[in-house]
Protein backbone atom coordinates (compact mmCIF):
# COMPACT_ATOMS: atom_id res chain seq x y z
CA UNK A 1 0.00 0.00 0.00
CA UNK A 2 2.83 2.27 0.71
CA UNK A 3 4.45 1.94 -2.56
CA UNK A 4 1.02 2.50 -4.36
CA UNK A 5 0.62 5.99 -2.56
CA UNK A 6 4.62 6.60 -3.51
CA UNK A 7 3.95 5.51 -7.22
CA UNK A 8 0.60 7.69 -7.57
CA UNK A 9 2.27 10.80 -5.82
CA UNK A 10 5.03 10.54 -8.05
CA UNK A 11 3.12 10.27 -10.86
CA UNK A 12 0.95 13.16 -10.07
CA UNK A 13 4.31 15.48 -9.14
CA UNK A 14 5.39 15.00 -13.08
CA UNK A 15 2.08 16.62 -13.47
CA UNK A 16 2.33 19.10 -11.27
CA UNK A 17 5.31 20.82 -12.95
CA UNK A 18 2.53 22.20 -15.61
CA UNK A 19 -0.43 24.33 -14.57
CA UNK A 20 -3.67 22.72 -15.15
CA UNK A 21 -3.77 25.12 -18.69
CA UNK A 22 -0.85 23.42 -20.27
CA UNK A 23 -2.68 19.72 -19.81
CA UNK A 24 -2.90 17.98 -22.86
CA UNK A 25 -6.54 18.51 -24.22
CA UNK A 26 -6.10 14.95 -25.63
CA UNK A 27 -6.60 13.27 -22.70
CA UNK A 28 -9.44 10.68 -22.84
CA UNK A 29 -12.32 10.60 -20.39
CA UNK A 30 -11.13 7.66 -18.70
CA UNK A 31 -7.80 8.60 -17.82
CA UNK A 32 -8.93 12.20 -16.82
CA UNK A 33 -11.09 10.31 -14.46
CA UNK A 34 -8.28 8.72 -12.89
CA UNK A 35 -6.11 11.94 -13.09
CA UNK A 36 -8.49 13.92 -11.28
CA UNK A 37 -8.89 11.74 -8.66
CA UNK A 38 -5.04 11.13 -7.91
CA UNK A 39 -4.66 15.10 -8.53
CA UNK A 40 -7.36 15.36 -5.91
CA UNK A 41 -5.50 13.04 -3.33
CA UNK A 42 -2.18 14.71 -4.13
CA UNK A 43 -2.26 18.67 -5.07
CA UNK A 44 -5.39 19.07 -2.86
CA UNK A 45 -5.72 16.93 0.28
CA UNK A 46 -2.35 15.72 1.31
CA UNK A 47 -0.92 19.11 0.58
CA UNK A 48 -3.70 20.96 2.36
CA UNK A 49 -3.08 18.41 5.49
CA UNK A 50 0.67 18.56 5.44
CA UNK A 51 0.54 22.08 5.86
CA UNK A 52 -1.97 21.99 8.93
CA UNK A 53 0.09 19.61 10.33
CA UNK A 54 3.19 21.81 10.04
CA UNK A 55 1.00 25.11 11.10
CA UNK A 56 0.09 23.07 14.42
CA UNK A 57 3.66 22.80 15.28
CA UNK A 58 4.45 26.09 14.36
CA UNK A 59 1.50 27.19 16.91
CA UNK A 60 2.49 25.13 19.17
CA UNK A 61 5.64 26.54 19.55
CA UNK A 62 4.88 29.86 19.45
CA UNK A 63 2.35 28.95 22.48
CA UNK A 64 5.11 27.49 24.41
CA UNK A 65 7.43 30.63 23.70
CA UNK A 66 4.35 33.00 25.02
CA UNK A 67 4.24 30.44 28.44
CA UNK A 68 8.37 31.27 28.70
CA UNK A 69 7.73 35.11 27.95
CA UNK A 70 4.43 36.93 28.62
CA UNK A 71 5.48 39.74 25.59
CA UNK A 72 3.88 41.69 23.18
CA UNK A 73 5.92 40.33 20.15
CA UNK A 74 5.16 36.63 21.55
CA UNK A 75 1.23 37.22 22.26
CA UNK A 76 1.37 38.55 18.74
CA UNK A 77 3.03 36.05 16.80
CA UNK A 78 0.93 33.53 18.73
CA UNK A 79 -1.95 35.80 17.53
CA UNK A 80 -1.11 35.04 14.13
CA UNK A 81 -0.08 31.53 14.06
CA UNK A 82 -3.51 30.65 15.21
CA UNK A 83 -4.76 32.65 12.39
CA UNK A 84 -2.96 31.03 9.99
CA UNK A 85 -3.61 27.81 10.84
CA UNK A 86 -7.25 28.49 11.40
CA UNK A 87 -7.22 29.54 7.38
CA UNK A 88 -5.32 26.54 6.51
CA UNK A 89 -8.07 24.45 8.08
CA UNK A 90 -10.98 26.26 6.95
CA UNK A 91 -9.83 25.58 3.74
CA UNK A 92 -9.80 21.42 4.43
CA UNK A 93 -13.09 21.90 5.40
CA UNK A 94 -14.03 21.69 1.83
CA UNK A 95 -13.64 17.73 1.68
CA UNK A 96 -15.21 16.70 5.07
CA UNK A 97 -14.99 12.98 4.39
CA UNK A 98 -12.96 10.26 5.38
CA UNK A 99 -10.97 10.08 8.45
CA UNK A 100 -11.40 13.68 9.17
CA UNK A 101 -15.19 12.24 9.47
CA UNK A 102 -15.10 8.72 10.42
CA UNK A 103 -11.82 9.19 13.29
CA UNK A 104 -13.86 12.35 14.27
CA UNK A 105 -10.59 14.44 13.96
CA UNK A 106 -13.26 17.72 13.33
CA UNK A 107 -14.89 17.77 16.48
CA UNK A 108 -11.68 17.30 18.52
CA UNK A 109 -10.39 20.46 16.90
CA UNK A 110 -13.50 22.46 15.99
CA UNK A 111 -16.46 21.78 18.08
CA UNK A 112 -18.22 25.58 18.58
CA UNK A 113 -19.92 27.74 20.11
CA UNK A 114 -17.60 27.49 22.89
CA UNK A 115 -19.12 28.67 26.49
CA UNK A 116 -16.32 30.85 28.11
CA UNK A 117 -17.87 30.55 31.67
CA UNK A 118 -17.15 26.84 31.35
CA UNK A 119 -13.64 27.31 30.29
CA UNK A 120 -13.14 29.97 33.05
CA UNK A 121 -14.49 27.67 35.39
CA UNK A 122 -12.07 24.70 34.05
CA UNK A 123 -9.08 27.21 34.44
CA UNK A 124 -10.34 28.21 38.30
CA UNK A 125 -10.91 24.50 39.23
CA UNK A 126 -8.31 22.10 40.29
CA UNK A 127 -8.53 19.81 37.76
CA UNK A 128 -5.26 18.68 35.96
CA UNK A 129 -4.15 20.31 32.81
CA UNK A 130 -2.48 17.77 31.52
CA UNK A 131 -2.55 17.09 27.43
CA UNK A 132 -3.80 13.38 28.67
CA UNK A 133 -6.48 15.25 30.87
CA UNK A 134 -7.45 17.62 27.96
CA UNK A 135 -8.04 14.15 25.95
CA UNK A 136 -11.04 13.58 28.29
CA UNK A 137 -12.57 16.74 28.74
CA UNK A 138 -15.50 17.66 26.75
CA UNK A 139 -15.34 18.82 22.94
CA UNK A 140 -16.66 22.33 23.68
CA UNK A 141 -13.50 22.41 26.06
CA UNK A 142 -11.28 21.15 23.18
CA UNK A 143 -9.75 22.61 19.81
CA UNK A 144 -9.65 25.54 18.33
CA UNK A 145 -11.90 28.17 20.27
CA UNK A 146 -11.34 27.32 23.81
CA UNK A 147 -7.76 28.26 22.74
CA UNK A 148 -9.13 31.30 20.20
CA UNK A 149 -11.06 32.46 23.67
CA UNK A 150 -8.00 32.83 25.40
CA UNK A 151 -5.22 33.80 22.95
CA UNK A 152 -7.60 36.81 21.86
CA UNK A 153 -10.47 37.44 24.67
CA UNK A 154 -13.54 38.91 25.16
CA UNK A 155 -13.66 41.44 21.90
CA UNK A 156 -10.06 41.06 20.90
CA UNK A 157 -9.19 42.67 24.43
CA UNK A 158 -5.76 39.90 25.15
CA UNK A 159 -3.25 41.78 26.48
CA UNK A 160 0.61 40.82 27.64
CA UNK A 161 0.57 39.62 30.98
CA UNK A 162 -2.96 39.36 31.72
CA UNK A 163 -2.34 34.94 31.21
CA UNK A 164 -2.22 33.40 34.46
CA UNK A 165 -0.39 30.32 34.71
CA UNK A 166 -3.51 27.93 34.93
CA UNK A 167 -4.43 29.74 31.65
CA UNK A 168 -1.01 29.25 30.14
CA UNK A 169 -0.85 25.54 31.03
CA UNK A 170 -4.50 24.93 29.61
CA UNK A 171 -3.55 26.91 26.20
CA UNK A 172 -0.11 24.44 26.18
CA UNK A 173 -2.17 21.38 26.60
CA UNK A 174 -4.77 22.93 23.92
CA UNK A 175 -2.58 23.25 20.98
CA UNK A 176 -0.45 20.16 21.71
CA UNK A 177 -3.44 18.27 21.44
CA UNK A 178 -4.69 20.25 18.53
CA UNK A 179 -1.27 19.45 16.89
CA UNK A 180 -1.52 15.15 18.15
CA UNK A 181 -5.02 15.74 16.17
CA UNK A 182 -3.41 17.31 13.34
CA UNK A 183 -0.46 14.59 12.67
CA UNK A 184 -2.81 11.82 13.07
CA UNK A 185 -5.08 13.44 10.18
CA UNK A 186 -2.52 13.98 7.65
CA UNK A 187 -0.89 10.38 8.77
CA UNK A 188 -4.07 9.14 7.86
CA UNK A 189 -4.02 10.03 4.80
CA UNK A 190 -0.06 9.80 3.93
CA UNK A 191 0.38 6.23 5.45
CA UNK A 192 -0.24 3.09 7.33
CA UNK A 193 -2.77 1.36 7.89
CA UNK A 194 -5.59 3.67 5.86
CA UNK A 195 -3.49 5.66 3.18
CA UNK A 196 -6.23 7.27 2.45
CA UNK A 197 -4.88 9.27 -0.59
CA UNK A 198 -4.94 5.82 -1.97
CA UNK A 199 -7.92 4.67 -1.26
CA UNK A 200 -9.51 7.59 -3.45
CA UNK A 201 -7.10 7.69 -6.19
CA UNK A 202 -6.90 4.38 -6.70
CA UNK A 203 -10.61 3.69 -6.31
CA UNK A 204 -12.40 1.28 -8.45
CA UNK A 205 -9.71 -1.46 -7.57
CA UNK A 206 -8.65 -3.86 -5.13
CA UNK A 207 -6.47 -1.27 -4.18
CA UNK A 208 -9.03 0.84 -2.55
CA UNK A 209 -11.12 -0.60 -0.34
CA UNK A 210 -13.05 2.25 1.05
CA UNK A 211 -14.18 2.66 -2.75
CA UNK A 212 -14.67 -0.34 -4.54
CA UNK A 213 -16.33 2.11 -7.44
CA UNK A 214 -14.79 4.97 -9.01
CA UNK A 215 -18.09 6.76 -8.76
CA UNK A 216 -18.69 6.36 -4.59
CA UNK A 217 -15.37 8.72 -4.42
CA UNK A 218 -16.43 11.47 -6.74
CA UNK A 219 -19.85 11.10 -4.96
CA UNK A 220 -18.13 11.74 -1.68
CA UNK A 221 -15.72 14.69 -2.88
CA UNK A 222 -18.95 16.29 -4.78
CA UNK A 223 -21.11 15.65 -1.54
CA UNK A 224 -18.43 17.12 0.58
CA UNK A 225 -18.20 20.57 -1.53
CA UNK A 226 -22.70 20.70 -1.01
CA UNK A 227 -22.02 20.23 2.60
CA UNK A 228 -19.87 23.38 3.11
CA UNK A 229 -22.09 25.41 1.78
CA UNK A 230 -25.15 24.19 3.79
CA UNK A 231 -22.93 24.27 7.11
CA UNK A 232 -21.80 27.43 5.92
CA UNK A 233 -24.97 29.17 4.67
CA UNK A 234 -27.10 27.51 6.98
CA UNK A 235 -25.49 27.02 10.50
CA UNK A 236 -22.82 29.36 10.57
CA UNK A 237 -24.21 31.92 9.13
CA UNK A 238 -27.64 31.51 9.36
CA UNK A 239 -28.07 30.16 13.32
CA UNK A 240 -26.30 33.79 14.47
CA UNK A 241 -28.48 35.48 11.78
CA UNK A 242 -31.74 34.16 12.85
CA UNK A 243 -30.87 34.77 16.84
CA UNK A 244 -29.28 37.78 16.39
CA UNK A 245 -27.53 36.37 18.95
CA UNK A 246 -23.24 36.98 18.51
CA UNK A 247 -22.73 34.15 21.19
CA UNK A 248 -23.22 31.92 18.55
CA UNK A 249 -20.98 32.97 16.31
CA UNK A 250 -17.81 31.10 15.05
CA UNK A 251 -14.42 32.69 15.82
CA UNK A 252 -15.92 35.48 17.47
CA UNK A 253 -13.01 36.62 20.10
CA UNK A 254 -10.32 37.06 17.06
CA UNK A 255 -12.53 38.86 14.84
CA UNK A 256 -11.78 35.82 11.90
CA UNK A 257 -15.60 35.13 10.90
CA UNK A 258 -15.69 36.25 7.52
CA UNK A 259 -11.96 35.04 7.16
CA UNK A 260 -13.21 31.84 8.18
CA UNK A 261 -16.24 31.29 5.89
CA UNK A 262 -14.66 32.32 2.52
CA UNK A 263 -11.69 30.26 3.03
CA UNK A 264 -14.53 27.81 3.20
CA UNK A 265 -15.83 28.60 0.21
CA UNK A 266 -11.90 28.78 -0.87
CA UNK A 267 -11.40 25.13 -0.06
CA UNK A 268 -14.24 23.87 -1.87
CA UNK A 269 -12.83 25.78 -4.78
CA UNK A 270 -9.74 24.20 -4.28
CA UNK A 271 -11.80 20.83 -5.00
CA UNK A 272 -13.62 22.18 -7.75
CA UNK A 273 -10.30 23.14 -9.56
CA UNK A 274 -7.90 20.54 -8.17
CA UNK A 275 -5.36 22.76 -7.08
CA UNK A 276 -4.14 24.12 -3.21
CA UNK A 277 -0.69 25.40 -4.06
CA UNK A 278 0.31 23.20 -6.79
CA UNK A 279 -1.94 22.68 -9.98
CA UNK A 280 -3.44 19.51 -11.19
CA UNK A 281 -6.43 18.50 -13.07
CA UNK A 282 -9.68 19.16 -11.29
CA UNK A 283 -13.57 18.32 -11.65
CA UNK A 284 -13.88 21.36 -13.55
CA UNK A 285 -11.47 19.60 -15.86
CA UNK A 286 -13.86 16.34 -16.05
CA UNK A 287 -16.86 18.46 -16.33
CA UNK A 288 -15.80 20.72 -19.29
CA UNK A 289 -14.79 17.49 -21.38
CA UNK A 290 -18.36 16.79 -21.36
CA UNK A 291 -20.78 19.76 -20.46
CA UNK A 292 -19.08 23.15 -20.58
CA UNK A 293 -21.95 24.81 -19.70
CA UNK A 294 -22.37 23.27 -16.24
CA UNK A 295 -18.72 24.08 -15.86
CA UNK A 296 -18.78 27.71 -16.63
CA UNK A 297 -21.69 27.92 -14.46
CA UNK A 298 -20.16 26.05 -11.64
CA UNK A 299 -17.15 27.97 -11.35
CA UNK A 300 -19.75 31.42 -12.22
CA UNK A 301 -21.15 30.39 -8.85
CA UNK A 302 -18.40 29.81 -6.99
CA UNK A 303 -16.47 33.02 -7.58
CA UNK A 304 -20.26 34.38 -6.55
CA UNK A 305 -20.00 33.20 -3.88
CA UNK A 306 -16.71 34.01 -3.03
CA UNK A 307 -16.82 37.59 -4.17
CA UNK A 308 -20.26 38.25 -1.90
CA UNK A 309 -18.13 38.12 1.13
CA UNK A 310 -16.51 41.20 0.16
CA UNK A 311 -19.48 43.00 0.76
CA UNK A 312 -19.23 42.71 4.39
CA UNK A 313 -15.43 42.51 5.61
CA UNK A 314 -15.79 46.47 7.00
CA UNK A 315 -17.53 44.94 9.95
CA UNK A 316 -17.24 41.99 12.70
CA UNK A 317 -19.82 39.15 11.80
CA UNK A 318 -20.96 39.34 15.46
CA UNK A 319 -21.65 43.28 14.93
CA UNK A 320 -22.88 43.16 11.44
CA UNK A 321 -25.90 40.02 12.48
CA UNK A 322 -27.42 43.35 14.64
CA UNK A 323 -27.48 45.61 11.69
CA UNK A 324 -29.69 46.69 9.69
CA UNK A 325 -27.94 47.61 6.73
CA UNK A 326 -25.38 44.80 7.42
CA UNK A 327 -28.19 41.94 7.11
CA UNK A 328 -29.43 42.27 3.70
CA UNK A 329 -25.78 42.01 2.37
CA UNK A 330 -25.51 39.20 4.48
CA UNK A 331 -29.13 37.63 3.02
CA UNK A 332 -27.36 38.13 -0.69
CA UNK A 333 -24.21 35.60 0.71
CA UNK A 334 -26.55 32.99 2.29
CA UNK A 335 -28.91 33.33 -1.18
CA UNK A 336 -25.43 32.82 -3.26
CA UNK A 337 -24.53 29.54 -0.89
CA UNK A 338 -27.87 28.26 -2.11
CA UNK A 339 -27.94 28.65 -5.30
CA UNK A 340 -24.27 26.89 -5.44
CA UNK A 341 -25.31 24.22 -2.78
CA UNK A 342 -28.31 23.28 -5.23
CA UNK A 343 -26.26 23.26 -8.31
CA UNK A 344 -23.65 20.98 -6.64
CA UNK A 345 -26.43 18.96 -5.70
CA UNK A 346 -29.44 19.14 -8.66
CA UNK A 347 -26.34 18.81 -11.19
CA UNK A 348 -23.04 18.36 -10.71
CA UNK A 349 -24.16 15.06 -8.48
CA UNK A 350 -26.37 13.68 -11.49
CA UNK A 351 -23.04 14.77 -13.85
CA UNK A 352 -21.26 12.03 -11.52
CA UNK A 353 -23.94 9.64 -11.71
CA UNK A 354 -24.23 9.84 -15.73
CA UNK A 355 -20.42 9.79 -16.65
CA UNK A 356 -18.80 8.06 -13.95
CA UNK A 357 -19.85 4.74 -14.33
CA UNK A 358 -16.66 2.97 -13.55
Amino acid sequence: MKTLLLTATAAVLVLAGCKKDDAPATTDFQTLKRTVLVDFSTHVALASYKDLRDASLTLNASIQALETAQTGINLTAAQNDWKAMRGIWEQCEGFLFGPVDVNEYDPYMDTWPTDYTQIDSLISSRTPLEVTDIEQIPLSLRGYHPLEYLLFGQGGSRQPGDFTPRQLKYMSSLTTDISNTCTKLYGSWAGTPENYAVQVAQSGTPQSAAYPKMQNAYLDIVDGMAGICEEVGEAKIKDPYDARDPQVVESPYSGNSWTDFENNLRGLQNVYLGHYKTHGLGLADLVAAKNKALDTKMQGQINAAISSFATVKAMPFEQSILSAAERSKIQRIMDALATLKTTLEDELRPFVLQYITD
